[in-house]
């Protein structure tokens, strides 16, 4: 797969601080990337320096297979956590203004902002002030002010912060739309029911270096561990939980049944498959549920930063 971006080494200090430690990172095109990271990590100077706020030390960024140079801001959209709007400029007027300083004519621009201001049920407030909107509103018109001129790469910050779940979704689908239309997508979130959701490839920075990267699937599957969450229906539970022990890893397990069933975790060794558990499982009780335990987006993250802190 081509990739719309690719950072070779990039190693960022601040003083005596260093912000990334030799990182390289590869966003295939059409993909929506999950960059991921506690606080601190550098996530945001790595988001800067894609947008040219800042400029590495050291390593090089590859936009669209040249190297990133500066007209290529007009094929960027950016959306930063911390919102930068004038309260005190109508909304209309300043949305025109933005998408003028990204390339735009502002006959094209006024074109998709009517498109775009009635998507979002918006446009009655083209004269209010930034001001005068709710902090779910005003991010709705930074999110447009950033899709605005169609760029090839999105970078989006937080982008649901704000929102009540109604909004949430509808910036969800669109951000699905946007990818299914084309564009690139890096997603920097904490919220990691969102990674879930929209990323198909993910990467980890933690104290500045990348830790961990790759598609997501694939992630996944390197860090199940062949357990399997059971339900069972038995007369005598505690013999069969004893049962159990004597051939698997077994340990109690906490998600809900509408029966009072036994509930374990079941961990497979010694090359046994999950066809030879289910036949043992029949052979001593009734299966009332039973599936495969795959790591959260969640899980993995907590797991890679506590081995790598």
């Amino acid at each position: 797969m081509d990739q719309i971006l690719v950072a070779e080494n990039i190693v960022k200090n601040f003083g005596s601080f260093k912000a990334l430690n030799n990182v390289s990172l590869q966003v295939p095109k059409g993909s929506i990337f999950g960059l991921l990271g506690p606080n601190g990590a550098g996530k945001t100077t790595f988001i800067r320096i894609i947008n040219q706020i800042t400029m590495p030390d050291e390593g090089l960024v590859w936009f669209d297979g040249k190297p990133l140079a500066p007209d290529d801001v007009h094929y960027i959209g950016y959306l930063p956590e911390e919102r930068g709007l004038y309260k005190r400029m109508k909304i209309g007027e300043q949305a025109l203004y933005l998408a003028q300083l990204k390339g735009m004519s502002k006959l094209e621009a006024k074109k998709k902002l009517k498109y775009w201001f009635d998507k979002f049920e918006i446009g009655p407030w083209w004269n209010k002030k930034v001001e005068e909107l709710s902090k779910g509103m005003a991010q709705k018109l930074q999110f447009i002010i950033t899709v605005l001129h169609e760029p090839k790469l999105l970078i989006f910050d937080e982008p649901f912060s704000g929102f009540d779940p109604i909004n949430a979704n509808l910036i969800k689908d669109e951000i699905l739309n946007l990818r299914n239309q084309g564009a690139s997508i890096i997603f920097s979130t904490h919220r990691m029911e969102s990674v879930e959701e929209l990323c198909e490839y993910i990467a980890l920075i933690h104290q500045s270096n990348k830790v961990l990267d790759g598609k997501l699937l694939d992630i996944k599957k390197e860090f199940k561990t062949n357990t399997f969450e059971v339900a069972l229906s038995a007369i005598d539970k505690g013999a069969l939980q004893l049962d159990l022990k004597e051939k698997f890893e077994v340990s109690p397990a906490s998600f809900k049944t509408l029966d009072d069933d036994l509930k374990l975790n079941i961990r497979l060794h010694n090359g046994n498959t999950s066809s030879d558990l289910i036949r043992y499982l029949n052979s001593k009780a009734s299966i009332t549920h039973y599936k495969e335990v795959i790591p959260s987006v969640s899980d993995i993250f907590i797991e890679t930063v506590n081995q790598n802190s």
